[in-house]
C-alpha cells in the first residue's frame, strides 16, 4: 500500500472514486462539468487530494482544503471526500490516509464536519477534539 498526493494526471482514477463516494452517501452522480471544475481546482492547488494505492489502483482518497486560522495564525485544513473502497476497509488504511493527509498538507489543524452517524468513524481516525457546532450558511 502506498500513500501519495493525487495530481491532475490522476483525475480519471480519482473521478471513479468520487462517483462511488457520491453514490455511497446518496448524492447525485457528478457531471462531466463537475469533473472539469475539480481537475482545475486540483491543478491550481485550491484543493489537495491524497490517495491510497494498491499497485497502480487508487483504492481510497480524501481531500484537504487549506485556509488560514487566527486561532494559531497558521494554515488550517478542512478534511473531506473521504472514501475507502469496501474490500479495503478495516485494514488501517483509513487511519493511515488521514494521518498522511494531515502531515503532507502542512496544516496546523485539521477539522471535519460530519453527520452524527459518522462521528465514531472520524473519532477513530483521530478527530477527537470537539469544537462545538458546525453550521452552514444558507442564502
Amino acid at each position: 500500500m502506498e500513500l501519495k498526493k493525487i495530481g491532475p494526471a490522476q483525475i480519471d482514477a480519482l473521478w471513479d472514486l468520487q462517483k462511488q463516494y457520491k453514490s455511497a452517501i446518496g448524492e447525485e452522480e457528478p457531471t462531466d462539468a463537475d469533473k472539469d471544475r475539480l481537475a482545475a481546482a486540483i491543478g491550481r492547488g485550491a484543493i489537495l487530494f491524497y490517495g491510497a494505492f494498491e499497485e497502480d489502483r487508487l483504492i481510497g482518497c480524501c481531500s484537504v482544503t487549506v485556509g488560514f486560522s487566527t486561532f494559531d495564525y497558521s494554515p488550517s485544513g478542512v478534511f473531506e471526500d473521504f472514501y475507502i473502497c469496501p474490500p479495503y476497509r478495516h485494514q488501517g488504511i483509513a487511519r493511515g490516509l488521514a494521518a498522511y493527509a494531515y502531515r503532507e498538507s502542512g496544516v496546523s489543524s485539521l477539522t471535519v464536519g460530519c453527520a452524527d452517524c459518522d462521528t465514531d468513524l472520524y473519532r477513530a481516525l483521530g478527530f477527537s477534539v470537539p469544537l462545538g457546532n458546525l453550521l452552514a450558511y444558507e442564502c
